[in-house]
């Protein structure tokens, strides 16, 4: 078990919490601030228990530059406006300078402040010991809460952990309760939905993943790939040509470890990669040459959602299809609603499952949606991320 906020006494105390703050931005707008409303609780739970709290996050790839179109401000106002009190915002091209000590010093119980984007100092993505030891020196707590940069070893997500006691804020325990208990101790049947477009994106998941499962889902553009290990025309379909081979391999590990791997039996396909595109369903081994394959079938949907009403965890990362392109979500938005009604514990991994289920309007159906697409994803191959590990435990 990992310590968490409510493990210490953190009444007094300048608290370093690492945040996930890099939302979408347009035009100095941000246009959607869930990874903000994410850290509330913890944000919140310091404040009202006499916490100096100072936050910290990137945003976007500056590359180690003071690129002011990545500046934290608007983050900054956004946090003043949820939490109803002024977020002291202390620019500065190298993070950490005098007159950030100098704020960080005067905070008093209940204040809150930001740092500018730690990625302006491209010691930040080379975990230089320096620059952690001065994030480290502005406190005497880390609070690690940015999972979705877990799986980095950074100077902000792992470094500055050599220099302070290091303990989880809420959204991270939340991950590693739901990710973790879903890979260690599942409710069965365990049933994964692997998804997107390559197969070798996803080996090592689904090597894992084999190990631990009853029955793992494969939809989205790797399936042809599969397709083309099985010998059927595939006509256009995207395929990871250097996969092939280990497509057909994972087809016998499968079967050997007496798990149920099923795959699309009815495929949307059309004459374009385009919403206007001249469509045409058909069974898998009926691909017309000169199509692609871009969503799963109807009697595939129906396949699927025998084995996901009769599951008690569900892990899903990946799309069942373009579902961008509204006339080729309707299987990712199918399974969607199977989950949001099933009877189990369902898991986004983050990335385009987390994307569909907003879209979707489901993801308050969802028992747990991760904030982090690459950290869950080497999560769920079984990988010891540094921003965990650095996490002090019980």
């Amino acid at each position: 078990m990992k310590k968490t906020i409510r493990d210490i006494d953190v009444k007094g105390k300048k608290v370093l919490v690492r945040c996930d703050f890099n939302v979408p931005m347009q035009d100095g707008v941000i246009t959607d601030d869930n990874r903000i409303t994410a850290a509330m609780p913890t944000i919140s739970y310091l404040k009202e228990h006499g916490a100096k709290v100072i936050l910290m996050s990137h945003m976007g790839r500056p590359k180690g530059q003071p690129k002011m179109e990545y500046t934290l401000q608007p983050v900054a106002d956004r946090l003043s406006q949820l939490l109803g009190q002024d977020v002291k915002f202390v620019s500065s091209p190298v993070v950490v300078d005098d007159a950030v000590r100098a704020a960080a010093a005067e905070l008093a119980e209940g204040d809150i402040m930001l740092l500018e984007n730690v990625r302006f100092r491209k010691e930040e993505t080379d975990n230089d010991a320096g620059f952690a030891k001065d994030l480290a020196d502005l406190a005497e707590i880390f609070v690690q809460e940015a999972f979705g940069t877990a799986h980095r070893a950074h100077a902000s997500t792992a470094g500055v952990a050599d220099y302070l006691p290091a303990v989880s804020g809420f959204l991270i325990e939340k991950e590693v309760k739901f990710l973790g208990g879903a890979v260690d101790e599942p409710e069965r049947p365990f049933v994964a939905i692997m998804g997107g477009a390559k197969v070798g994106d996803k080996i090592p998941v689904i090597e894992n993943l084999l190990k631990k499962v009853d029955a793992l889902i494969i939809g989205g553009g790797m399936a042809y790939t599969f397709y083309k290990a099985m010998g059927f025309e595939i006509g256009k379909s995207i395929l990871d040509a250097d996969n092939i081979d280990f497509a057909k391999e994972l087809l016998e590990k499968a079967e050997a470890a007496g798990v149920k791997m099923l795959l699309p039996i009815d495929v949307v396909c059309a004459d374009a990669f385009s919403n206007d595109a001249n469509t045409v369903i058909v069974d898998r081994d009926q691909m017309p040459a000169d199509m692609e394959g871009l969503d799963i079938g109807p009697k595939t949907v129906e396949l699927y959602r025998e084995t996901l009403l009769a599951a008690k965890t569900v892990v899903w990362n990946g799309p069942m299809g373009v579902f961008e392109m509204p006339n080729f979500a309707v299987g990712t938005k199918a399974i969607a609603e199977v989950l949001a009604e099933a009877d189990a514990v369902t898991i986004i991994g983050g990335g385009d499952s987390a994307a569909a289920v907003e879209q979707f309007g489901l993801a308050d159906k969802m028992t747990h949606i991760s904030t982090g697409g690459g950290a869950s994803l080497e999560f769920l191959e079984g990988k010891v991320l540094p921003g965990i590990a650095v996490i002090e435990e019980m």
